[in-house]
């Protein structure tokens, strides 16, 4: 599994996802002639003006003038009557939106408060910038010429709680034997994990500040719509805490596979670099709509930044904090491994592409070498078959695994209990 370490000085803390093909082609449109072609010009030879008909221009102007004139002070007349009486006309500005104040974002209003005005980029972002802190790790790595190392990486947080919890990407603290966080007023504080899950590549980190921090307001992230305006808040390249970048909501429900999990994403193209995993992203009120989490890459890809939904984010951090775990996740006690390529195929000698069934934890009617290709009589390919299924199955329920395993389809039952893991809690500073 790629951990955030994606170069050698161990500052890529961003996720990339590479497997998305390159857009199409614009196509240059055709230049728009205003007002249509040119007509030619008369070939004619030019005529004189006489004197009556100049006469008659004369007396035409001086009566037009004299209307323009009453109309003129007739105009003036109402604008001025307009002004005193509070009534704004037509060629007045509107005036420009008051930026919400830090404090009644996060202390007076619940989260996707109708009251809550929008604000400008700027202000938005002063009201929000004490929320993202900076993340850096220590890892140790092994290496068979050097023996063991320790690497540093770098990512982002958002705090959610005024007492020091911070919420991240799981993939940027993983495998750490040491998380130091920073604050934007400089204060920078050990960090202990709280629990993370892998699945939703969400993390929760436990602070001990020396007062109370400023934590997000959660936005109703269904509610999102495409092409809305948002701004995204982190530490990219691991030295550039605190930056800003804005953009808007390019797409929603993007379905993406990264790292072997199956992820439900929106799509942002406001700038996403490596260090910028686990930060925030926030609507025009304050409100965090996102984490982020990956970006595509490539040589013909600009753009294309995704983030965790805050309601999934909310819900996932919510049972973290409070059980070590999301509660609910079927567990079929089976270990499995994708067999993609021939290449992969003859290193495990088999013949036919396929998920394969390693260990069995719950049957021993299931053996290491099956071949597992429908569930619930659900064709299953590969592993995110699977995971696919498991999301409308709930804990006591008895799933069919059927399996290929000397040329026969043999079928076995298996009860899907509760995937549990304890919550990694070290003893917080004090």
């Amino acid at each position: 599994m790629n951990n955030g370490y994606g170069n050698n000085n161990y500052y890529n803390s961003g996720r990339y996802s590479n497997n998305f093909s390159s857009p199409p082609e614009r196509n240059t449109p055709e230049p728009i002639v205003i007002g249509g072609e040119p007509k030619n010009q008369s070939s004619g030879k030019n005529k004189r003006i006489g004197a009556g008909t100049i006469a008659l221009i004369l007396v035409f102007c001086i009566l037009v003038s004299a209307v323009v004139g009453a109309g003129s002070s007739y105009l003036t007349s109402r604008l001025l009557n307009s002004e005193k009486s509070g009534t704004p006309s037509e060629s007045q500005s509107p005036a420009a939106i008051k930026p919400t104040s830090a404090t009644v974002i996060y202390e007076n209003v619940s989260a996707s408060s109708d009251s809550i005005e929008e604000g400008s980029t700027t202000a938005v972002a002063a009201a929000v910038s004490d929320s993202v802190v900076e993340i850096v790790i220590e890892k140790i790595t092994s290496s068979a010429f050097y023996g063991q190392l320790v690497g540093s990486g770098a990512g982002s947080g958002v705090v959610i709680t005024s007492d020091g919890y911070i919420a991240t990407n799981n993939h940027v603290i993983e495998d750490a034997s040491n998380i130091t966080v920073r604050m934007k007023n400089g204060d920078i504080y050990k960090a202990d994990l709280v629990s993370a899950d892998a699945e939703s590549d969400l993390a929760l980190i436990k602070v001990s500040p020396k007062e109370s921090l400023t934590p997000v307001v959660f936005a109703d992230s269904d509610s999102l719509k495409v092409g809305q305006q948002v701004i995204c808040i982190g530490n990219p390249l691991g030295t550039l805490g605190g930056t800003v970048t804005s953009g808007i909501i390019s797409a929603l429900d993007r379905v993406l596979t990264i790292e072997g999990n199956r992820m439900k994403l929106f799509q942002t193209d406001a700038a996403i670099t490596p260090g910028n995993s686990g930060g925030g992203i926030f609507n025009m009120k304050g409100e965090l709509v996102g984490i982020v989490d990956a970006k595509s890459v490539g040589t013909d890809v600009e753009g294309l930044g995704y983030a965790i939904p805050s309601s999934t984010a909310k819900k996932v951090l919510g049972e973290l904090l409070e059980y070590g775990y999301v509660r609910g996740r079927i567990d079929l006690g089976l270990t499995y491994v994708d067999i993609d390529n021939r290449i992969t195929a003859m290193y495990y000698r088999v013949d036919s592409l396929g998920c394969y069934i390693i260990s069995s934890e719950y049957s021993d009617e299931l053996k290491q070498g099956d071949r597992i290709i429908a569930v619930n009589d659900k064709e299953v390919s590969y592993s995110s078959d699977i995971k696919d299924i498991k999301e409308d199955l709930n804990v006591g329920d008895v799933v069919k695994i059927t399996v290929v395993r000397d040329g026969q389809n043999i079928d076995v039952n298996l009860v899907c209990h509760e995937k549990v893991q304890e919550g990694k809690n070290i003893n917080f500073e004090t």
